[in-house]
C-alpha cells in the first residue's frame, strides 16, 4: 500500500490496510478489531464505510495494532483528529501541525503547497502582478500592490511561489507562471484554507465600495428560490466561471490585477411549504 503521507482520509488507510492484510492471510475484521481491543467485530469495518468515527482517543490503539510506531504512528493520530476536528480553525491547527510533524521528518504531505498558497490573498495577487512586472524590485511590487505590504513581504511570497512551482524564475530574474490557471483541487484541507482566502477577499470588497464606480462594478439581488432553482443558479454560476477565465487567458499581458467576488448566499431558514409565497425579486445594481 501506499506510503501513510499519500493518504488524506484516515478511513481509506484503514481499508486499504485491511485490504492487503486479507490479500495475504486470512485476517478478518473480526482479527483486526481484537488487535485494536474493540468488542465489536464489525466495529472498524462500520468505520471505514462511514457508518462509525474512529476516536481520537482510540486512534493509537488502531495504529499499534497496524504496526504503526513512531512517526507514522502519531501521523495516523494526527489524521484523525483533523477529520473530526470542529471548525475551521480546529482543522486548520490540526493540518499545520500534521504538516509540522512530516516537515520535521522530511516527508513531504499531500496538499500542503495547495493549502499554504489559499491561505493568504498575497500568494494569489502575486502570482498575478510579478510575472507582469518584469525587472521589478521587490519594494516595487509592494508598492504596486493594495493594500501595501512591504518588501520583505512581497520577496517572502515571491519565495513561496517559486519553491510550490507555481512560478518560475528565468536566468534574467524575472517570473513566469507554471500554469495559467490554478483549480483547489481534491484535498480535502485546501478548502479550510480556501475559506480563509474568501473572508480576507469579502473585507477588501467592503473596503472596494468606496472606489469610484469607474473603478469597480457591484451588484446584488435578493431573491425567493426554491432547491432546484438553487441548484440551477449554482451550475450558471460555475459556467460562467468558466467563461470568465477564458475570457482572462486570452490575453498574454495584464494592466491590472482584479479579484471577482460571486457569493451566492440564505438569508433565512428553509420555509415551510405552506408559507411559500411569491417573492418579489429586488436588485440592488449601481449604474
Amino acid at each position: 500500500m501506499k506510503e501513510i503521507v499519500e493518504y488524506t482520509d484516515y478511513r481509506k488507510f484503514i481499508q486499504d490496510y485491511y485490504d492487503e492484510r486479507k490479500r495475504t492471510s486470512a485476517f478478518t475484521w473480526r482479527d483486526f478489531a481484537r488487535d485494536a481491543g474493540f468488542s465489536s467485530a464489525v466495529y472498524l469495518k462500520y468505520v471505514c464505510e462511514g457508518k462509525k468515527n474512529l476516536s481520537v482517543g482510540a486512534a493509537g490503539s488502531v495504529a499499534s495494532a497496524m504496526g504503526l510506531v513512531g512517526f507514522e504512528h502519531t501521523y495516523f493520530v494526527l489524521m484523525v483528529s483533523y477529520a473530526h476536528a470542529k471548525g475551521d480553525e480546529a482543522k486548520r491547527a490540526a493540518f499545520e501541525e500534521r504538516c509540522a510533524l512530516a516537515n520535521a521528518h522530511k516527508v513531504r504531505v499531500l496538499g500542503v503547497e495547495e493549502f499554504n498558497y489559499f491561505k493568504s490573498w498575497k500568494n494569489v495577487v502575486l502570482r498575478e502582478l510579478a510575472p507582469n512586472m518584469p525587472g521589478a524590485k521587490p519594494l516595487e511590487m509592494a508598492h504596486a500592490i493594495k493594500p501595501a505590504i512591504t518588501a520583505a513581504e512581497v520577496t517572502e511570497t515571491l519565495d513561496f511561489l517559486v519553491r510550490a512551482k507555481l512560478l518560475k524564475k528565468d536566468k534574467n530574474g524575472n517570473y513566469q507562471q507554471t500554469d495559467k490557471a490554478i483549480s483547489m483541487g481534491s484535498v480535502d484541507a485546501v478548502p479550510v484554507a480556501a475559506r480563509d482566502l474568501q473572508r480576507q477577499m469579502g473585507e477588501f470588497a467592503v473596503k472596494a465600495i468606496n472606489l469610484p464606480l469607474s473603478e469597480r462594478d457591484m451588484s446584488g439581488l435578493t431573491m425567493g428560490l426554491t432547491r432546484k432553482s438553487y441548484e440551477r443558479i449554482r451550475k450558471e454560476l460555475a459556467d460562467c466561471r468558466r467563461r470568465i477565465i477564458a475570457i482572462a487567458s486570452e490575453d498574454d499581458e495584464t494592466e491590472q490585477v482584479y479579484r471577482l467576488n460571486l457569493q451566492l448566499f440564505p438569508l433565512s431558514e428553509p420555509l415551510a411549504k405552506e408559507s411559500k409565497t411569491s417573492v418579489k425579486k429586488e436588485g440592488d445594481n449601481e449604474k
